[in-house]
């Protein structure tokens, strides 16, 4: 069996667009006619230039190669152009291609992935989701609202969840770490203490950043946060500071999450080397794939670290994320988008179940999804901007500030 043909889909994310402006799939097909799908997370290239990419790192490191061969096609593209480091571009082109050939797997063997990968260590995975507006709230004047936001939380906690995410303390901006703004702490305490209130001790609240702040800002937030228990500050300085990061962990009293703009064990096992986070957010269509994020989770375990699998990307990515997240016994929760359905859901013809607050572990073969083509050749993606964009403008210290949930534009 070897790797024949590659088709790569760009399919544009309707409004309101959660999950990112498009999606990049790709279908490989071996040479006994068993295809597989994957899932390229957020390039920092354009999709159509990504396209490239892709059928480079396909064309150059697999194919021709049996799909079971994943360590040394790996290795093969890890050190393209004689570099032997991490790349996020290169590296996020292989982890889709890889998550396809562990589909290609299942299926040959008639067994979900996970089985291949150790068997099943869970029946069901725990699952989180951002707020986002309900139908009657005003989209604009959400990401601002405390009242708007725990009534969100009370629905989400209403069908299931356990716990919840949410990001008021923006901006993020291509000019690194800033000290966040007064009115961006008062707005993030009294969006904690309205949630806090609203859910009780029935959800988690994970706290979202993105790596916009200075050591001390992130510090100044994080000691305002601690009266709300949250269970996680996310990426609270750049993700390539691990020591500022560790700086963070040792002084606020709340777990440190990163990972989700990570890439390869390299990278991950620096985090947990450096005490810079205790709950790691590997995004397996950028991480490396499956295998690799595998070793990730193994790595995690020495450090009695867990894996909390990063979603803002399609159900493809989802999938993936599934299947590991199945096997691994340090798996904390696994990142939905609201329930998993939409235009998401109908991409895979809804074949993920998610379940009062938990997704089941998938029963059939490779990733256990049905991917529908015609719907992702009906929605191309025609435009050429990124997943997603920081602003260029600094922190507004005088008129507030406002992230607006990822959404589409």
């Amino acid at each position: 069996m070897k790797l024949q043909d590659l088709e790569i889909f760009i399919v544009g994310n309707p409004p309101p667009g959660w999950g990112g402006r498009y999606f990049i799939f790709v279908k490989l097909t071996t040479n006994t006619g068993i295809t597989g799908y994957g899932e390229v997370y957020s390039a920092s290239i354009g999709p159509h230039a990504m396209k490239s990419v892709i059928e480079d790192v396909f064309e150059r490191h697999m194919m021709g190669e049996n799909p079971e061969n994943i360590e040394m096609m790996f290795r093969r593209a890890y050190s393209s152009g004689f570099t032997q480091r991490p790349d996020l571009t290169v590296i996020g082109a292989f982890s889709g291609l890889e998550i396809a050939c562990w589909d290609i797997l299942g299926k040959s063997h008639d067994r979900p992935v996970y089985a291949l990968l150790g068997g099943k260590m869970n029946d069901r995975i725990r699952s989180y989701t951002y707020l986002y507006p309900m139908e009657h709230h005003d989209t604009s004047a959400f990401w601002t609202s405390p009242e708007m936001q725990a009534e969100s939380a009370v629905e989400m906690v209403r069908i299931g969840f356990t716990a919840i995410k949410f990001d008021p303390a923006g901006p993020y901006t291509s000019r690194g770490g800033h000290m966040p703004a007064m009115t961006d702490i008062d707005l993030s305490v009294r969006m904690c203490a309205a949630i806090r209130t609203a859910v009780g001790t029935k959800a988690d609240l994970l706290f979202g950043t993105h790596g916009q702040f200075t050591t001390a800002g992130a510090i100044r937030l994080g000691v305002a946060l601690e009266p709300y228990d949250p269970l996680w500050f996310e990426e609270p300085v750049p993700p390539d500071d691990i020591s500022s990061m560790a700086k963070v962990a040792n002084t606020v009293r709340i777990p440190i999450a990163t990972g989700e703009r990570l890439t390869t064990k390299s990278e991950f096992a620096s985090v947990l080397s450096g005490g810079a986070a205790s709950i790691l957010q590997p995004a397996l269509g950028r991480s490396g794939g499956i295998l690799e994020t595998k070793k990730i989770a193994s790595i995690a375990e020495v450090y009695n670290a867990q894996i909390a699998p990063h979603l803002y990307a399609g159900p493809i990515e989802w999938a993936a994320n599934i299947q590991l997240a199945v096997n691994i016994p340090n798996i904390l929760m696994a990142e939905t988008i609201l329930t998993g359905g939409g235009f998401a859901g109908d991409l895979i013809n809804n074949s993920i179940v998610w379940e009062d607050g938990f997704i089941l572990a998938p029963s059939k073969p490779g990733l256990g999804i049905e991917f529908n083509e015609e719907l992702a050749r009906d929605n191309p993606y025609q435009e050429n901007r990124l997943h997603l964009e920081m602003q260029d403008d600094p922190c507004d210290y005088k008129n507030g500030n406002s992230f607006t949930g990822g959404s589409s534009d």
